[in-house]
């Protein structure tokens, strides 16, 4: 026979978790799924971009448009109530793929496996 201590002992660690711990790691996950989405609608949007670009023969990166990004972005964390080093540790990352794909569609970049 099976005891109650040993059950919980036993059960995952998310099954122990207190409830409202569990509702704010629903609400992280809810807010995770919303980034995805948008992060697929942002690279949508910067394929069309590339695209255009390639047409018009302009180069992959515009490292003045990125910078003023960078400092609109850090404006908008700081007001949001968020630590604008975030943005340093997200956006170039972004910023990059971004690159490396409009290099891909130009032809100037190894193509995906």
């Amino acid at each position: 026979m099976v005891s109650d201590s040993d059950v919980s002992e036993k059960a995952p660690l998310c099954d122990q978790v207190p409830r409202e711990l569990g509702e704010y790691r629903a609400s992280i996950d809810n807010l995770d799924a919303a980034l995805v989405h948008l992060l697929a609608e942002r690279f949508r949007v910067t394929r069309k971009v590339g695209e255009l670009k390639r047409q018009e023969a302009l180069p992959p990166a515009d490292e003045g448009r990125e910078e003023r990004q960078l400092l609109r972005l850090k404006e908008i964390a700081t007001t949001a109530g968020l630590d604008p080093t975030v943005v340093d540790l997200i956006f170039p990352a972004l910023m990059s793929e971004v690159r490396r794909r409009h290099q891909e569609l130009r032809g100037d970049g190894p193509r995906p496996l």
